[in-house]
């Protein structure tokens, strides 16, 4: 009986063993094999819009460096959330991947109107691709010529200093409240339909401020007509190197609209990695570098780990933001 048993358990270890490897082996494979068929790219913003403009350009180097077709398909609405919902409840084999971005990710959330998904739990981060820093500009003759003059007129200045968003509940709308917030002064907001708008209506006088789009406003920074007083991310941005952060001033702000790469949760780890490595090194392309810049934005490049830090830490980050903003829908 002691015999048998013996014999038993020796097959049921040999059994486990020989499942381990398999599995080991299966998880090589899909490595080495992944993509075997086209990938889906959602980006959850309008076609032909700004966002697309990013992530087509690194589709097309996945497609020439894994030899299948790295297509971008756009489902815009709601601020991106739509389109995110489709990659959560996509089958997680990699074969459908989220442009993300930190409204559908980290700020809808904690916004009123709650999107179907968890952005923890029903993603998994490849890497953050890009930051997006804005700036704050003001008006060329406007009295104040840096950040510290700024707040000190708007606390002399009660409800006279007013900044514009591209939205309620946008990183630009956020950057202004989370700033009054931060400096407890009483700053007005004034909602537009685009960041075009906010910045003729700084020259024409209509409101004081706005933060917005780095690559959007140079030239009127180049020819004088706006001042730029500070950059809304933590770094100061390559494009504007001589312009300070809110940060520097004012540590612990940061309002970083970032781009990245993700996938449904529970997409194998092997292909997490080789997605990851392979953006990682098409990030380091000249070309690849040049057209971020000419966006605006700060090609970045992390982790799964580090990029899954980033989003917890944003989630929390601006859920205090919009509880300031006082945002009822």
């Amino acid at each position: 009986m002691t015999f048998i048993l013996a014999q038993f358990a020796s097959c049921i270890v040999r059994t486990i063993g020989v499942t381990s490897l398999a599995f080991i082996s299966l998880q090589a494979l899909a490595q080495d094999v992944y993509p075997n068929r086209p990938v889906v790219v959602v980006s959850p913003w309008a076609a032909g819009g700004p966002a697309e403009a990013i992530i087509r350009p690194i589709a097309e180097k996945l497609t020439q460096r894994l030899g299948q077709q790295f297509v971008v398909d756009s489902k815009g609405g709601a601020n991106g959330t739509i389109g995110a919902a489709v990659v959560a409840r996509a089958k997680a084999d990699g074969y459908t991947l989220l442009f993300s971005h930190v409204g559908p990710i980290a700020i809808s959330p904690s916004l009123p109107n709650k999107p179907p998904y968890d952005p923890i739990k029903d993603f998994a981060p490849i890497t953050q691709i890009a930051s997006g820093p804005t700036v704050l500009v003001v008006r060329s003759d406007f009295p104040a010529k840096n950040l510290k003059e700024l707040v000190e007129f708007a606390k002399k200045n009660p409800g006279k200093v007013s900044y514009g968003s591209v939205g309620i509940g946008s990183t630009t709308h956020l950057a202004g409240a989370t700033l009054a917030r931060m400096t407890g002064t009483e700053m007005i907001h004034v909602p537009y339909r685009g960041s075009a708008l906010i910045n003729t209506d700084i020259l024409g006088g209509q409101i004081t401020s706005g933060f917005v789009n780095v690559a959007g406003v140079m030239a009127l920074i180049n020819d004088g007509k706006l001042r730029p007083i500070a950059v809304s991310t933590i770094k100061r941005s390559s494009v504007l190197p001589n312009v300070p952060s809110v940060a520097e001033m004012l540590p612990g702000f940061e309002v970083n609209s970032w781009y990245g790469l993700m996938a449904p949760a529970n997409t194998p780890p092997a292909v997490i990695q080789k997605l990851n490595a392979q953006v990682l090194e098409i990030l380091k392309m000249p070309d690849i570098v040049a057209r971020m810049k000419d966006n605006g934005l700060e090609p970045e490049g992390t982790s799964p780990e580090v990029t899954a830090a980033g989003i917890k830490a944003d989630i929390a980050r601006w859920a205090v933001a919009i509880k300031a903003a006082d945002i009822k829908e």
